[in-house]
């Protein structure tokens, strides 16, 4: 089979392009340029898709024998994922870029062009796993639950599953590294990129006030209306947040604040305790299905709204074009614009946007 492998640069796609030769397949490696960044004082560059991670990826395709590519995708990422991304804080929501990214840019661009090119899939180094059901390809959990990233591609629909190959889902991170050890791939021990990439510092506030400007307002209090601070910018908070709020006082009772509401129009960041934030209920909308669409009638099922979060029982069903989400057992701190996927037991269903929640009276 014609294979072309995303190669990030990153120890899981090094070994899973190695995995894709061991078993045969013609192999092609393909690095995606999607973000141009600066070079920090160490001479590295931060995120991922840089320069320098386009160097150890054609290492690694030289080392296993396979052409390599660069594919300049970073106009299309910029329009898809970053002006998205931006948009998304202007209005207060908090998305989440790695699922634009494999909605838009690889299990979609990159999936089309290489279809065109008459490769039969697309193999990349995420930790999940595709099982061969009788309805069709079904996406799974990883077996490593720390590094299963199911979540950010629940936005995969069937024929892009059907075309889609993920050979780390049966490991954990422990027998990825010491494979490629084995193999002598220099990226064997190579850190995990965690950054946003086109925010390589970490700064995400930074990043968007150069982006929309000062826009200042008042930080309350929840239960008294007492401001208790200024701040420059709504877009630097998100619902659940704790740190940086810079209060000039803590509350009477002497108890943590947290941000319970955002509002962009009197650009108000209001704080009160944790119990403000649970969430009993939810409403998605844009909903993505890996296998078919959920009916009016609502099933039991599990629902993550963090890429890294816990799975609740849940009950859900479509209306119209949303997603009725009851979470029977409460989440704290979700805001709108992250994605609820929901989860047949290991098998994911399809995901949704938030766009509203409901919580306690």
């Amino acid at each position: 089979m014609k294979v072309l492998v995303a190669m990030s640069g990153g120890v899981d796609s090094s070994v899973a392009a190695a995995r894709m030769v061991d078993a045969g397949h013609d192999v092609v490696g393909v690095h995606l340029a999607l973000s141009r960044n600066k070079t920090y004082g160490d001479g590295r560059q931060r995120g991922c898709c840089t320069l320098d991670d386009a160097r150890d990826a054609r290492r690694v395709a030289d080392k296993l024998g396979i052409p390599f590519y660069v594919w300049d995708m970073a106009e299309e990422f910029a329009e898809a994922v970053i002006a998205d991304f931006i948009a998304e804080y202007r209005l207060g929501h908090t998305p989440n870029p790695c699922l634009r990214c494999n909605e838009s840019i690889k299990f979609t661009a990159v999936l089309d062009r290489a279809l065109a090119m008459d490769f039969e899939a697309v193999a990349t180094g995420h930790y999940a796993q595709i099982v061969r059901g009788p309805a069709g390809p079904e996406l799974h959990r990883a077996v490593d639950p720390e590094k299963d990233q199911s979540y950010v591609l629940g936005v995969l629909q069937p024929l892009q599953l059907a075309h889609s190959i993920f050979p780390l889902g049966a490991d954990t991170k422990d027998v990825i590294r010491a494979e490629a050890e084995s193999r002598g791939l220099l990226v064997a021990q190579k850190p995990d990129s965690h950054d946003i990439c086109f925010i390589p510092d970490g700064d995400t506030a930074g990043y968007l006030q150069r982006q929309l400007g000062s826009l200042p307002g008042d930080i309350v209090d929840a239960e008294s209306g007492e401001v208790l601070a200024q701040h420059d910018g709504t877009y630097a908070f998100t619902i659940g947040q704790r740190r940086g709020l810079q209060l000039s006082r803590p509350a009477a009772d002497g108890a943590p604040r947290y941000v319970v509401d955002v509002e962009i129009g009197s650009r108000r960041v209001t704080v009160g305790p944790p119990e403000l934030l649970d969430v009993y209920a939810l409403e998605g909308i844009k909903p993505i299905w890996t296998t078919s669409p959920l009916g009016e009638v609502p099933v039991d099922l599990l629902a993550q709204v963090r890429a890294h979060g816990v799975p609740v029982p849940a009950r859900a069903h479509q209306l119209d074009d949303r997603v009725m989400v009851e979470l029977l057992v409460p989440i704290r701190g979700i805001a709108l614009g992250q994605a609820v996927v929901l989860y047949d037991g290991t098998r994911v269903v399809g995901s949704a946007t938030i766009a509203a929640t409901t919580r306690a009276a």
